[in-house]
């Protein structure tokens, strides 16, 4: 049974998880419990409890667990920003509960003259927050939303005390909404690849880590591989190392380790050699954001990937939520790729000593995200709602009709 805090259904029996869509609390449980795994605390990336909100420093994997405290807005926009955080679906959790905790602790030291202040700093914040990382559209959908549901507050709450009361029941309805998206994303995705599957059990290539650390449970294309492990059909789980700051090898590998599930550690380059010589089922990515025809940013080493196993004849799968979903782009030429410190490449992440040669000659390229084409993604794209296989001819994918 996931967790779902108490303040979020104590006012009615009534359950919304955030998007408008009503769903009676036994209902809720009844669906999702059913096929729920019990949940390893140790791969706990968010602590978040009313009033009180640690971060796991994800950095500092697999050598140290440090949680960092979340006060202030400053505190939140940064954890992001450094990449303490990180994983779309993570990053608009905490975002929205930093803001949440940020606001409680400016109403405890008397900061807000009225309501209209706390909806003041409520908007500005969210706008804040929204520049720690561009690419990430979960952030953006996610901060989007709740600024409407921050203005309607104006209307209806009088006192800071009741804005702020709102708005946290606004950032808890978020967190567990994405605990509820994660167990759909699993429970189809692994039913669709074993629906196709010619063997009892799977082989599933995946790159950068989309598991329990990057979202609020159990993961998005990791998740699909969890529910293979759980009912018995995961032969092996191939995890690219996914540079340069390997999440692939200190944090996918870590969630492996911690669940005992079978997971062989590959360099980013062996991705063809290893489509050539064993017989991979299928590629399981993420997403940080899927534009209206299916182009797909995602950690950068994803294009390469689904260019081998377009040649290789190996499905590819993106697996994310809805709010990962974006229609009014219409093409991923017309999305923002960050780029990030050129240290990261030239230095060691653990000893901070840098191993490159240094000179007036060298330059130094470090986006963090790449586009995987529509066209690329084979096998469909795996979500809540169920799992939405490419059009025979493009354009491949409608995202607006699955939004």
């Amino acid at each position: 049974m996931h967790y779902v805090p108490l303040s979020f259904f104590s006012f009615s029996r009534l359950c919304y998880p955030f998007r408008g869509i009503f769903i009676q609390q036994e209902t809720y449980f009844a669906f999702f419990s059913a096929m729920a795994h019990p949940h390893k605390k140790t791969l706990e990336s968010i602590k978040y409890e009313k009033g009180s909100l640690q971060l796991l420093d994800q950095r500092k994997l697999p050598l140290e667990s440090v949680f960092d405290d979340v006060r202030t807005v400053e505190d939140i926009w940064t954890a992001i920003k450094e990449m303490r955080v990180r994983g779309a679906p993570a990053i608009a959790v905490s975002a929205a509960l930093g803001i949440a905790i940020a606001a409680a602790n400016k109403q405890k030291a008397g900061e807000f003259a009225d309501a209209s202040a706390a909806v003041q700093f409520l908007l500005e914040s969210c706008d804040y927050v929204m520049t720690s990382r561009p690419t990430a559209v979960n952030l953006f959908n996610c901060l989007s939303q709740v600024k409407e549901q921050v203005r309607r507050l104006s209307e209806t709450a009088a006192t800071v005390e009741a804005v702020v009361e709102a708005f946290t029941q606004i950032a808890e309805a978020i967190y567990n909404e994405d605990v509820a998206f994660n167990e759909g994303i699993m429970k189809h995705g692994g039913a669709y690849i074993m629906a196709r599957a010619t063997t009892p059990q799977v082989r599933i290539l995946t790159i950068c880590n989309t598991g329990a650390l990057a979202t609020s449970r159990y993961g998005t294309a990791l998740g699909v591989v969890r529910d293979l492990f759980y009912k018995g059909h995961l032969q092996q789980v191939y995890a690219c190392e996914t540079r340069p700051w390997n999440q692939g090898a200190r944090l996918t590998v870590y969630e492996c380790v911690q669940e005992e599930i079978p997971c062989t550690l590959i360099c980013d380059g062996a991705v063809s050699a290893l489509m050539r010589s064993r017989a991979i089922d299928a590629v399981i990515v993420g997403a940080d954001r899927i534009c209206q025809n299916g182009d797909t940013a995602n950690k950068i080493g994803t294009y390469n990937v689904a260019v081998a196993a377009k040649y290789h004849g190996v499905p590819f799968y993106v697996a994310a939520p809805s709010t990962t979903l974006d229609p009014k782009t219409a093409t991923g030429a017309e999305v923002t790729i960050e780029e990030r410190e050129t240290t990261e490449i030239t230095t060691n992440m653990v000893t901070k000593q840098r191993v490159v040669a240094d000179g007036p000659s060298l330059s130094i390229w470090n986006p963090v995200f790449d586009i995987t084409p529509g066209e690329l993604i084979t096998g469909g794209l795996i979500t809540e709602k169920g799992v939405f296989p490419p059009a025979a001819q493009a354009p491949f994918y409608d995202i607006q009709s699955i939004a």
